[in-house]
């Protein structure tokens, strides 16, 4: 039987009506605290973002991103309203996916710490020919258009249609180097995935 036909004291906890999730009267929510506790045990990769608006290049770290479709190809990722490069990034048309390796941490810092200028040394970044800021070490970047946004309690959801990839090809010694290993974010500490990792 379809849940709108349920009598009310039969629904579930959540329901969704007309597309919206309603939660249930009753219903406890977490403390910001215990949700980030829940997850601190759940490691994530780390990507660098950039884009321009037209005000200047902005960039920002996040491991919330992750492929959703592969035909058509669409990645998705989440900001925070208090972050500086927010309003740039919901402004712009196309941004850069940057997916690193542990070789790149300093340009995972880069991009996590504030009130800096991310963009002042000139000799790691430079723009595509369609005009997007990008780090040229990065293990692999995607360009792509925005096509979807979501606001999500403190954050905005973007969903991003990629439009082009750079990545080593397999068999290609920088696919193979250490610094090519994933940077991974783990209980507020940058890892390293390799070989040693393995569990099987």
């Amino acid at each position: 039987m379809p849940v709108h036909d349920l009598p009310a004291a039969e629904e579930p906890d959540d329901v969704v009506h007309a597309g919206t999730l309603l939660p249930h009267p009753t219903a406890k929510y977490l403390s910001a605290d215990e949700f980030k506790a829940a997850f601190r045990n759940h490691p994530a990769g780390v990507a660098v973002i950039t884009a321009d608006a037209g005000d200047g290049p902005v960039a920002l770290t996040a491991t919330s991103v992750f492929s959703v479709s592969a035909e058509p190809p669409l990645l998705v990722f989440s900001i925070s309203d208090l972050s500086s490069s927010t309003p740039t990034i919901r402004k712009a048309d196309t941004v850069v996916v940057h997916l690193l390796g542990a070789g790149q941490l300093d340009i995972a810092k880069l991009g996590a710490t504030s009130g800096i200028d991310r963009f002042a040394d000139t000799s790691i970044w430079t723009r595509l020919p369609t005009g997007e800021p990008y780090f040229p070490a990065a293990h692999a970047w995607i360009r792509g258009r925005i096509v979807n946004k979501m606001e999500a309690g403190n954050s905005t959801v973007v969903a991003v249609e990629a439009l082009e990839a750079k990545a080593p090809a397999a068999g290609d010694p920088a696919a193979d180097a250490a610094e090519a290993q994933p940077l991974v974010y783990h209980n507020r500490t940058w890892h390293r995935l390799s070989e040693d990792s393995k569990i099987s």
